[in-house]
């Protein structure tokens, strides 16, 4: 019962209990996908039937898109709720006072700084990869149905769909985002402990403000570029479209993980990410109720 890793464990279960947005906002996300994915199947019988007449392409394209989808916009989910969640992970427990409480309790601040990081970097995407994979087998089933009450042909959709492909790469995709995005709520968790108000505009309004300077002054936006760079660059290192010999319809084809891997960049986030959460560690020590 004395283990080490009770209190992170509890700390975690803690964090799941008091922002049920951690598994309602994705699983919101994937309802809302279903409901719109059900409307359109009015039409797949139609489209199933064009597939021939398209490039190989294309086919795949049409096919996959209402999938990639059901597992992009979860991702983008899980991300703006982590962010969310970060900037009011340790700046909320002071507004309401329960730090008080919390300090009290035989739990370190590395613990509860660390537990609180590991909602966005771990649990968000452990949690979201089951509902992708639902999502996904309730879309080929509804599918599969349409098209056998319609007198279409389910194996043109099963064999133009790796699906299982699709979830494997699903897996190394959420731990390329993970990875890059962790200077990110690095960040917004060292923000989260150092504001006294308003977390999300010092969060926000200082990597604006040299935005706008750099291009005042200097007339470029190298700054503005890295954000960016940040945000969606683990696509492009951690993923090649353009491989020669293979097709759309072999996604593990595609996957770079050794170049991403080899990004200086990756590795300086990581240890800006370390060096946010040592300072969000320290000044939890020390702050007091707002």
């Amino acid at each position: 019962m004395n283990s080490p890793t009770r209190p992170f464990y509890w700390s975690v279960r803690r964090e799941l209990w008091e922002n049920r947005s951690i598994h309602l906002g994705p699983l919101a996300v994937a309802a809302v996908l279903l409901l719109g994915f059900l409307i359109s199947t009015i039409r797949l019988p139609d489209r199933m039937r064009e597939l021939p007449q398209l490039a190989l392409a294309k086919q795949y394209e049409q096919v996959a898109m209402p999938f990639n989808a059901a597992a992009g916009l979860p991702v983008v989910a899980a991300f703006l709720i982590g962010a969310f969640y970060c900037l009011d992970a340790l700046h909320g427990e002071r507004r309401d006072r329960s730090i008080l409480f919390w300090k009290s309790l035989p739990v370190s601040d590395r613990t509860t700084v660390l537990a609180k990081a590991s909602i966005p970097l771990v649990v968000l995407p452990l949690l979201i990869y089951p509902i992708i994979v639902v999502t996904q087998l309730i879309m080929l089933l509804v599918s599969s149905a349409v098209l056998s009450a319609s007198a279409g042909s389910a194996a043109q959709l099963w064999a133009r769909l790796p699906l299982f492909q699709n979830w494997i790469a699903v897996i190394y995709a959420l731990a390329a985002i993970a990875l890059w995005h962790a200077p990110v709520y690095g960040w917004l968790l060292l923000i989260s402990a150092w504001a006294r108000r308003a977390p999300i505009l010092w969060a926000v309004l200082p990597p604006l403000a040299i935005t706008v300077f750099e291009r005042i002054a200097f007339g470029t936006l190298r700054f503005g570029s890295l954000i960016r760079h940040r945000l969606v660059g683990w696509f492009a290192l951690g993923f090649d479209l353009h491989v020669p010999g293979s097709s759309p319809g072999e996604p593990l084809a595609h996957l770079t993980p050794g170049r991403l891997l080899s990004t200086p960049g990756l590795w300086l986030g990581l240890v800006f990410a370390a060096a946010c959460l040592v300072a969000a560690v320290r000044l939890r020590r020390s702050r007091e109720p707002t």
